[in-house]
């Protein structure tokens, strides 16, 4: 059963009536560009081919409930009372959608609630973002049946927002411009500052290259300390160099960075500086040379993450190493560190050489059997029914 049919046959079985629309999100990967949205710099992620679907159905009153496949019982509040702090738990992300909506125009005021049900095959912890795969689904379904019009970078913002505010993740839009944005064999390409967006044709099947996902099973939180504090070094890094955002500094300005800042922070800083260039240098060798070109920089990413960002983890750190050691032509673990997932992009032929050997070197660790899985570029958020 597909996840758009597993929705719309969960809505039947909990509300007892056939819900009016489906609609879905994809989680994404990050192929490059990590810790740089939040600092108005640039990104390049994909929609992926694992989504969240959002099943709908009418009420005649103005509560919102909502209930999934993966919890025990529905959550339901009414219109009025939407607001951060009267939301929590895993319903915060779709009611923190419908709170956000109005944040940005909706008139609340005169929309009728709605039931939803929601199931999602986007893996959990792993650094797909299926927070924005739920909120993204939810927007555009919620968008569409209050016609509400609004675009998709508008919605990208109202996904953001109800992460920042409601859940408490410092995030950047990055995540829901890839899932509201994302089209199939595409990346997109965007300028966190300005939200132009650029969709650049990846080619991976074309060439035969397969990017592998590795999930360490390693479960990472957006809203845990160690995401903030990053952030908190970069914006006392632009403060310090007198900048708006560290967008606004160059490579080179870091010799000059060096002497103003303390060490952590200006590994912080070089992190952000030179990610933003190594996501403008694969934009460019991909349009000039194609996929299998852009190794170089995934590797010198991974690097720089868990070196001057320190958001890397052992297992992170060994599932790169090991697909670089068995023929990747890049490896960089992706999404916003401290656990989750690494990527490796790799001739087709090499998958299972790739699979077996890091499952292998997991076991001889002693680490969880991480879970391994190729994914594809594909379209972003849509009404699928």
């Amino acid at each position: 059963m597909s996840g758009v049919a597993e929705a719309m046959h969960g809505f039947a079985e909990w509300y007892g009536r056939k819900p009016i629309g489906a609609w879905s999100a994809p989680g994404r990967v990050n192929l490059i560009g990590e810790h740089t949205d939040y600092n108005d710099g640039f990104v390049f992620p994909f929609a992926i081919d694992h989504r969240t679907a959002v099943a709908l159905g009418d009420r005649d009153d103005r509560v919102i409930r909502v209930a999934s496949s993966f919890t025990a019982e529905p959550v339901e509040i009414h219109v009025d009372e939407l607001a951060p702090d009267a939301l929590d738990g895993w319903a915060a992300y779709p009611l923190g959608v419908a709170w956000a909506l109005g944040e940005f125009g909706a008139d609340l005021e005169h929309v009728r609630g709605v039931d939803l049900y929601i199931t999602s095959s986007v893996p959990v912890g792993a650094g797909l973002s299926s927070s924005a795969a739920i909120e993204s689904a939810v927007a555009l379904a919620l968008d569409e049946h209050w016609g509400l019009g609004f675009d998709r970078s508008t919605l990208a913002k109202v996904g953001q927002l109800a992460e920042n505010r409601v859940v408490g993740a410092p995030t950047g839009i990055m995540d829901q411009s890839a899932s509201l944005l994302g089209e199939a064999d595409a990346g997109v390409f965007l300028d966190c500052r300005s939200l132009d967006a650029d969709v650049i044709p990846l080619g991976f099947a074309a060439d035969g290259l397969s990017l592998l996902v590795i999930d360490t099973k390693v479960e990472h939180a957006h809203a845990s300390g160690g995401y903030a504090a990053r952030r908190a070094s970069c914006e006392a890094g632009a403060h310090a160099l007198g900048v708006d955002s560290l967008r606004d500094v160059r490579l080179d300005d870091l010799e000059r960075a060096a002497d103003v800042l303390d060490d952590e922070t200006f590994r912080r800083v070089r992190h952000v500086v030179t990610e933003n260039q190594r996501v403008l240098d694969t934009v460019r060798t991909l349009r000039e040379h194609g996929p299998g070109a852009i190794g170089p920089f995934l590797d010198a990413s991974h690097v720089s993450m868990r070196d001057d960002f320190e958001i890397s983890v052992p297992e992170l750190d060994l599932a790169v190493a090991t697909a670089q050691a068995h023929g990747a032509i890049g490896a960089r673990m992706t999404g916003g560190g401290f656990g989750g997932s690494a990527i490796a992009l790799m001739i087709d032929a090499l998958v299972p050489v790739v699979t077996r050997e890091i499952t292998a070197a997991f076991a001889e660790r002693g680490y969880r059997e991480p879970g391994i899985f190729t994914v594809h570029p594909s379209q972003g958020a849509r009404r699928d029914a």
